[in-house]
């Protein structure tokens, strides 16, 4: 994947069940419109980490609520799991990698290891994502 240009993020994939929601809350879909990609991003990933989907209903009325009041981010959202930094820790040429990624880079690794839903598969997602940011990689 080519590197974009600062200021260039791609743009988040919205769920359906969140655009039915943003669609039926106009001050929420206003705020949507005018959140950055990035915190686009934060308020999907948040919604799509949910295990169940009664957590993934709450969490897109949540994010109504919350976009409605004028938030800008989902609270309480941890975007860097533990996990990851415990890794990152025990691997100083992927922390240093870590370090030198844009934001945009970071989620863009984020999403990517989040997306494995199962706790084994996650792991190993950290696990890659550690070594590949060892040998240099901006990406998965």
């Amino acid at each position: 994947m080519p590197k974009k240009p600062a200021g260039e993020e791609s743009e988040a994939r919205v769920p359906t069940d969140l655009g039915k929601a943003l669609a039926a809350t106009p001050k929420a879909k206003t705020q949507w419109s005018d959140l950055t990609p990035i915190a686009r991003r934060d308020f999907v990933s948040w919604i799509d980490s949910a295990k169940q989907l009664e957590t993934r209903r709450r969490r897109i009325e949540k994010a109504c609520s919350m976009l409605a009041a004028g938030k800008r981010r989902p609270c309480c959202y941890s975007i860097v799991s533990f996990n990851l930094y415990t890794v990152l820790a025990a691997t100083p040429m992927a922390k240093a990698q870590w370090s030198d990624l844009t934001p945009f880079e970071r989620r863009y690794f984020i999403s990517w290891m989040d997306s494995a839903k199962q706790p084994e598969a996650h792991k190993r997602r950290i696990e890659k994502a550690c070594v590949m940011l060892a040998t240099g990689k901006r990406h998965p």
